[in-house]
């Protein structure tokens, strides 16, 4: 959002892009090594569209959506599965230190058990039903109406945090 401090919209990218990349080409390293092993990397639900009031979070969500499909691709060959994680609103901690209000999150310990089950098997796993019905029917819909519709759902989050914007002088 235009109005967060750009220092923590720096640490959000630091710990979502740069901390995710670097852990994960460390212990890809050790998997291929042994010849085996899995990953899972936590994407969202929003990694694959712009999302108005969240823009650089969905950003560096489709950091490691990108990264883990290039990646995957990578590793298999060398005995290593890679499978990324797109759950919805997961009720991790994250919403009290980001200051938004979430409803229908999903438990931690179901997105986790969703994930792990999938190595192996899929490329993506959407956690729950919530996010397999937004993945499904966002697909469906023209980008600038998936934009609109998650600035819509974004702003229900962010509705205690939005004062009006003083005026711009030009």
């Amino acid at each position: 959002m235009i109005d967060n401090d750009p220092g923590a919209e720096a640490d959000m990218i630091t710990v979502n892009c740069q901390a995710v990349m670097s852990l994960t080409h460390v212990f890809a390293r050790r998997m291929v090594e042994r010849g085996r092993g899995g990953i899972v990397l936590f994407s969202s639900i929003v990694a694959t569209q712009g999302v108005p009031l969240s823009a650089n979070y969905a950003a560096t969500k489709a950091y490691i959506h990108t990264l883990g499909e290039g990646l995957r691709h990578e590793l298999a060959p060398r005995g290593v599965d890679l499978v990324i994680a797109a759950p919805g609103p997961v009720d991790s901690g994250f919403s009290r230190r980001a200051h938004i209000q979430m409803g229908n999150s999903m438990n931690a310990e179901l997105v986790a058990r969703s994930s792990l089950n999938a190595l192996g098997r899929r490329a993506v796993v959407r956690p729950g039903s919530l996010s397999k019905l937004l993945g499904w029917s966002l697909a469906m819909c023209p980008r600038r109406l998936r934009t609109v519709i998650l600035g819509r759902i974004f702003r229900g989050f962010t509705t205690h945090q939005q004062a009006p914007m003083a005026p711009t002088r030009t």
